[in-house]
């Protein structure tokens, strides 16, 4: 199976090229915007005319959440139109695609159970709402397609969260830290793996399956901040916060924990617990 990699520079990307060296069933191609543009219908017809792919991982998208409040033609170029152009090159080559979502699509009104993936998508920021309609153009235009939605984010990789708390916590005696945001964070190379195992059981005809995933387990921002801060023996001290009195441009969903029943279910997979990912995560940065 050839299986194109795109934004493969980002943390997703990075933990499946990590990876791939154990996956010897799979060949890969890796691409980000300087080998293939996926804004650019041009770009994709000819890539995928001089390469046979049979599977596409779409890691390519504008995660920057309060950046998109700013900018919502960049949001939704990369992450609405980007995405149903390379849904059609797909469809076209008749090539599977597993697209990367987000929590964000959600509103956070729920209640206190889980999200689940037959749940209402209401996205409150301009990041959810590009997200939300690049799993439209997904539905509508790749014949075969498997949708993740996922949370919180990060790895030894990239900018994320627990590379911002490591190096404040280096420098500041106090940070503050939202604890009215509850979710569950994931370990990238946890994704990673979970979607190369998944490969061989996909069915052939699967169209439109959407599927939650993140770590197991819940916190706040503030319960991981604190994890963060205990793992590494530093000192910095912690003060949890309101959202109301922490200025973010973009609204954030106050509960966003993901049901993970139908994936677990569907591909027989064990999750491990947010803290075990991040205990392996910070091992990986340290090298």
């Amino acid at each position: 199976m050839n299986i194109l990699v795109t934004g493969s520079n980002g943390q997703l990307g990075c933990e499946l090229r990590e990876l791939a060296k154990s996956y010897g069933q799979f060949v890969f191609v890796f691409t980000d915007k300087p080998e293939l543009d996926i804004t650019s219908e041009q770009a994709l017809k000819k890539f995928f005319k001089q390469n046979k792919i049979d599977c596409v991982i779409n890691c390519a998208g504008f995660t920057a959440v309060d950046g998109a409040e700013d900018d919502i033609a960049g949001a939704k170029e990369l992450n609405t139109r980007g995405a149903g152009l390379l849904a059609s090159a797909c469809t076209e080559a008749g090539a599977l695609i597993i697209h990367i979502s987000t929590d964000y699509v959600f509103d956070g009104q729920v209640g206190c159970r889980p999200y689940r993936e037959s749940d209402v998508a209401r996205p409150r920021s301009v990041y959810g709402k590009s997200k939300l309609e690049g799993e439209l153009e997904m539905l509508f235009n790749a014949q075969r397609s498997l949708i993740i939605r996922t949370s919180w984010l990060y790895s030894s990789f990239g900018h994320n969260f627990v590379k911002t708390i490591l190096n404040k916590a280096k420098t500041e005696q106090e940070l503050r830290v939202v604890y009215d945001q509850i979710g569950a964070p994931t370990y990238a190379a946890d994704l990673a793996k979970t979607i190369l195992d998944m490969l061989p059981d996909i069915p052939p005809k699967i169209r439109g399956k959407i599927y939650n995933y993140s770590n197991e387990g819940v916190c706040s921002w503030y319960d991981f901040a604190h994890a963060i801060i205990e793992m590494e023996g530093l000192q910095c001290h912690l003060k949890p916060v309101l959202t109301a009195e922490f200025k973010q441009r973009a609204q954030r969903p106050h509960y966003s924990v993901l049901d993970k029943t139908a994936i677990k279910t569907d591909y027989l997979i064990d999750i491990p617990h947010w803290r075990d990912g991040l205990r392996r995560c910070l091992e990986a940065m340290r090298g």
